[in-house]
Formats: structure tokens, C-alpha cells, sequence
């Protein structure tokens, strides 16, 4: 790795090398640069190199890191990662894409991650999107992820979407059965001409299932966003979906809610909100020094927080 794609390996992972502990994959422009399986945790690879599968044994409690980094010139890729997760688990997996593009072509990368989350296993799942260049090339992000809740079990998803990513579109569809929780927290940041596409679809089959899905978003400039949120309650199962965006400048927001309760025991709630940085908040911080860029900054920062 070279010291760009090290520092992009910084900003989606928090890694300035290969990890020393725990399974990991660092694919570069289509590649693997460096992966390593444990014990518990095997990392084997699609003969197509499209991706690969990941199998977490039973009881195993490990950090798992599979990011993703785009440098090549014209880069375009599709990846498809499986990931069984025994019974009992209890697991981290950090990944993320970042992409360089200096050039005129358009770099893309579509993940589409699978997660088969055995009977009373947890996975807290974290995903962070940038990109960055001084090409006039788009950087696309397209992730889809797809979650199978196996009874008593729990995933936690953390999306972010940092900077630079012209165009997204971010699915998240989840199937739950009984006593299992899904809990999707969703941040991100658009400006320019970019648009930013969201997506979630959650069928709650499971008694005593739940989804919790957060998204906070701050639009600048003249970029544009939609939220979907698409909640389907089964059964006796409780749903809630909140959207809070920041708007500014000449940008446009869209949020648009669908909570379906098919069984008389669903609790299901939606909530969303946009709207421009109080005037008042702005004032309260130039008071104590900063100017009004800064203090719309710091605004802007604590509540992507």
C-alpha cells in the first residue's frame, strides 16, 4: 500500500497497516492486499473474484476488518461478501470503501453484503463511505446490505457517509424472526451537486421482533437526498423509523415514510423532521467567539455526532 491509500485506509477503518489481531480482508482496486483467517473466523475467496465468504464459528468473539480502497483510474466494481455467523457469536465487522479519483472517469463500487446471524449471536456492523480527488470523475457508493435474524439474535448496523461521495444509493433490507432486534443509525453529509439515495426495508415476522432505524443528514449546496423507510409488522413486533435533516443553502431534502402494520399487536411509529439551522443556536455560539462559518460548522458536526 501506498501512503494515499494508507491514509484513505485511516479515514473508512481507523488502520495505518494490516491488523494485528482478528480475521481481515484489504481489498485494493479489485484485489486482496493482505488477508489472514483465525481459528474462528475463515475468510475464503469467490473463483471469480467477486468476493468472498466469511464463516464465524459458533460462541467466537472477534473483530473482523474488510474495507475497501478505489485508486485505480477508472475503477469499477461489484462485490458480493456472505457472512454466516454461528450461534452464539459475538462479533465487530469494520468495513467501508474509500475512493481516490483523479481523473476524468467515473469510480465505482457497488457491496452488496449478506449477514446469516445464527440463534442468539450479535454483530455490530460499521460501514464508512468517503472520497476524495481532484479528477472531475464521480465517485459512486452503492452498498446494499441484507440482514436474516435467526430467533434471540441481534445486529447493529452504524452507516456513515463522511465526504466526497457524489452519488449513493444505500439499501438495507432486514427479515426477523422471533425475539431478534435490528438497529440501523445512519449519518451522513452531502454538498455540491450530489445525491444521496436511502433505503430501508424491514419485514418484522418474528414475536417480540424489533427495528429501530435512525438517519441524521445534513445537505449543502445544491445536492439532493431521499429517505425511504419501508417498516412491514407480521406480528406482535414494535417498528420505529426517525429522520432529522439539516437543510441548507439550495439544497432539497425528501423523506418519505411507509409503516405497515399487518397484525393487530404491531407498534409501529414513524418521525421525521427537516428543517434550516436556528438562527438562535448561531447567535449563542458567536457570542462566545466564533465566527458564523464556525459556528455553523460546529453545529453541523455535533449533530452527525
Amino acid at each position: 500500500m501506498d501512503k494515499m491509500q494508507i491514509d484513505i485506509l485511516n479515514q473508512i477503518a481507523g488502520l495505518t497497516d494490516f491488523p494485528q489481531n482478528g480475521a481481515y480482508n484489504i481489498r485494493i482496486d479489485g484485489k486482496s492486499a493482505g488477508f489472514k483467517s483465525t481459528d474462528n473466523v475463515t475468510i475464503s475467496f469467490k473463483e471469480d473474484g467477486t468476493g468472498m465468504s466469511i464463516n464465524v464459528k459458533p460462541g467466537t468473539k472477534e473483530r473482523i476488518h474488510i474495507p475497501v480502497v478505489v485508486s485505480a483510474k477508472g475503477h469499477v466494481e461489484t462485490v458480493y461478501n456472505d457472512f454466516f455467523i454461528g450461534e452464539d457469536a459475538d462479533i465487530e465487522v469494520v468495513a467501508g470503501c474509500g475512493i481516490h479519483n483523479s481523473c476524468e472517469e467515473t469510480s465505482q463500487h457497488d457491496g452488496i453484503h449478506t449477514f446469516h446471524v445464527g440463534k442468539n449471536a450479535k454483530v455490530i456492523y460499521i460501514e464508512k463511505h468517503y472520497g476524495e480527488g481532484d479528477g472531475k470523475g464521480k465517485n459512486v457508493l452503492n452498498p446494499i446490505t441484507d440482514v436474516y435474524l435467526e430467533p434471540n439474535s441481534y445486529m447493529k448496523i452504524e452507516t456513515i457517509q463522511i465526504k466526497g461521495v457524489d452519488s449513493t444509493k444505500r439499501v438495507t433490507r432486514g427479515i426477523l424472526k422471533d425475539n431478534t432486534t435490528l438497529i440501523v443509525n445512519e449519518k451522513l453529509m452531502t454538498h455540491g451537486d450530489q445525491f444521496a439515495e436511502t433505503e430501508f426495508d424491514v419485514e418484522l415476522n418474528g414475536v417480540n421482533s424489533g427495528a429501530h432505524v435512525t438517519s441524521r443528514s445534513v445537505a449543502k449546496g445544491k445536492s439532493r437526498q431521499v429517505f425511504l423507510s419501508k417498516i412491514n409488522g407480521n406480528s406482535e413486533c414494535s417498528g420505529h423509523s426517525e429522520c432529522d435533516a439539516i437543510i441548507m443553502d439550495d439544497a432539497s431534502v425528501k423523506a418519505i415514510p411507509e409503516i405497515t402494520a399487518n397484525n393487530v399487536e404491531a407498534s409501529l411509529i414513524h418521525e421525521a423532521a427537516i428543517g434550516k439551522i436556528a438562527g438562535e443556536q448561531i447567535i449563542k455560539l458567536m457570542t462566545l467567539g466564533l465566527t458564523e462559518e464556525e459556528a455553523v460548522e460546529q453545529i453541523v458536526s455535533g449533530f452527525l455526532k
